[in-house]
């Protein structure tokens, strides 16, 4: 499994690393996999294709980054959703649409992107486990506005758990393959009253 030879130490030498990231993840979501060369992610990063393969030997590697940068990105969105809802406490339905919104904005900025993760990104062992603790995180946070809300039955902690990974499997399913005559807002609408009729507010 190929990954990133190293991490970028000094500002010079991130600004290369991110500008390489940049252009792979601007032609992988463009031209897909198997078009995105190495020397055309280069060449659109502005950089030698030496310098590209000073810090990734291939594509492997290109998309195990995006992979990981992708989760970054994942925790930062979701980080300020929850952050915000335990400064406000809104009513259910507003808690349900921020939670909702917040994990549908990762999989829409990037949908092709996205999906190249998903299919075909390398997932070795630690990146699977940090996906769980991730999922874990945000699990508790649920069941926290579960309790606040009464809402959730006897184990919220189960529902919790059980509502963050239906989200996740439903707004990947259908937002990035929206079933025909459906727009982005309607699959979003119908996840948010699906996860109230579940809660028992329809």
């Amino acid at each position: 499994m190929s990954t990133p030879r190293k991490r970028p130490r000094q500002q010079r030498s991130k600004e290369t690393y991110d500008a390489i990231l940049e252009a792979a993840a601007q032609l992988f979501e463009r031209d897909g996999r198997a078009k995105a060369t190495t020397n055309r992610i280069a060449e659109r990063a502005g950089v030698s294709i030496g310098s590209l393969y000073q810090y990734f030997p291939d594509k492997d590697a290109l998309l195990y980054a995006l992979g990981e940068r992708h989760m970054l990105r994942l925790v930062a969105g979701l980080s300020a959703t929850l952050s915000g809802l335990r400064t406000s406490n809104p009513p259910l339905p507003q808690t349900v649409t921020a939670l909702v919104h917040a994990v549908a904005d990762v999989h829409t900025t990037e949908p092709g992107l996205h999906r190249l993760l998903y299919d075909q990104a390398p997932r070795p062992k630690e990146t699977a486990a940090r996906l769980r603790e991730v999922q874990k995180w945000i699990a508790a946070e649920v069941e926290h506005h579960l309790h606040r809300l009464a809402v959730g039955g006897p184990d919220r902690r189960l529902t919790a758990l059980l509502l963050v990974q239906s989200i996740e499997a439903q707004v990947h399913g259908a937002l990035l393959d929206p079933p025909e005559g459906c727009t982005t807002a309607q699959v979003v609408s119908a996840i948010e009253q699906l996860c109230l009729g579940a809660l028992g507010r329809p």
